[in-house]
């Protein structure tokens, strides 16, 4: 993956500036930019990433507010993680080095509703602001914090979709006779010797302290603990 960069020349230093408070919060006189692209390739040939500089200084320049910084990624991940240019844009935001982030498009970044309200419910936690110009959410204003919110029940309803896309799934594998969970890895004699022990009124403790003085090893090939001990009771428990 492409380092982030930060693009251009700040037009301030970011350690000189003064921590905001969140009594402004509507007061976006400083913002630092996010552009992204999906390959190393459109990163080295700066194709997208020029397009989404520009929309976000014509947008600096409309209101008078100053672009402090625009960071970089160039990363095809579906979510929010292992993007340091992004990561580096919400420290200046969330340090108080700039009242807020501005993107030319939602999907730079993320393409998923639910890392978009996570975002949204972080910006307004912390007090700074969330722009997105090709929706018009700007969180700083009534009208782009009501855009907001319906992203964010729909990004609600997703997540609810996908919980139950996957409990159906389930129940239909289960019907199937399909048994779920990783694969039991412990011979069936060590399984009736956990057994015999814990009727024998050992606690997983003693169970795993005498598995171990007999040489029996885990499932994972290692020595055994009161919490493998229980894990692989349950799971048998759970087989039957």
């Amino acid at each position: 993956m492409t380092p982030a960069r930060v693009a251009g020349r700040p037009e301030r230093n970011l350690n000189q500036m003064k921590p905001r408070t969140t009594e402004g919060r509507g007061d976006s006189s400083a913002l630092v930019g996010y552009v992204r692209v999906s390959t190393a390739e459109q990163c080295s040939s700066g194709l997208g990433l020029d397009a989404q500089r520009a929309a976000i200084r014509d947008e600096c320049d409309r209101r008078g507010v100053r672009l402090v910084a625009v960071y970089e990624d160039a990363a095809s991940a579906r979510t929010l993680a292992n993007r340091p240019g992004l990561a580096m844009a919400l420290e200046a935001v969330e340090s108080g080095q700039a009242d807020g982030l501005i993107v030319s498009k939602l999907d730079r970044l993320s393409r998923s509703l639910l890392d978009f309200a996570g975002l949204m419910e972080r910006s307004r936690r912390d007090g700074w602001t969330l722009i997105a110009l090709d929706l018009g959410v700007d969180t700083s204003t009534p009208q782009g914090e009501l855009m907001a919110s319906v992203l964010a029940t729909f990004a609600q309803f997703e997540r609810r979709l996908i919980g139950q896309r996957t409990k159906d799934a389930l129940a239909e594998l289960r019907a199937q006779g399909v048994k779920l969970g990783r694969p039991r890895m412990i011979p069936d004699s060590t399984m009736e010797r956990l057994t015999t022990l814990r009727e024998a009124g050992m606690t997983y403790r003693q169970i795993a302290e005498t598995l171990n003085a007999e040489g029996i090893l885990s499932g994972a090939g290692k020595a055994w603990h009161g919490s493998t001990v229980h894990q692989a009771l349950k799971a048998r428990a759970a087989d039957t």
